[in-house]
């Protein structure tokens, strides 16, 4: 179980890294909203690994940075670009 967490905890910091980069290059709304999907799936992976690990502080943080990242998600790849 212990390799399992550690898997997910990679998976979840390299994403969270690529995810990071994606959203820091500001490369157009398209490449930032999927920056934003590649962090849900990153904070999916940390919230499995919390649990699974008994770390509530983590697991807290990533369930609020979850709501966050779907706020991206609907705010550049959903709502429509505003006027101006």
């Amino acid at each position: 179980m212990q390799t399992f967490i550690t898997i997910l905890k990679w998976a979840a910091s390299i994403s969270g890294m690529i995810a990071a980069l994606m959203v820091s290059f500001d490369l157009g709304r398209k490449v930032t909203g999927w920056g934003f999907v590649v962090f849900v799936g990153s904070s999916i992976c940390w919230i499995a690994g919390a649990v699974l690990s008994k770390d509530f502080a983590l697991g807290t943080q990533n369930t609020v940075l979850f709501g966050v990242n779907l706020f991206g998600i609907y705010r550049y790849l959903i709502r429509k670009k505003p006027n101006g």
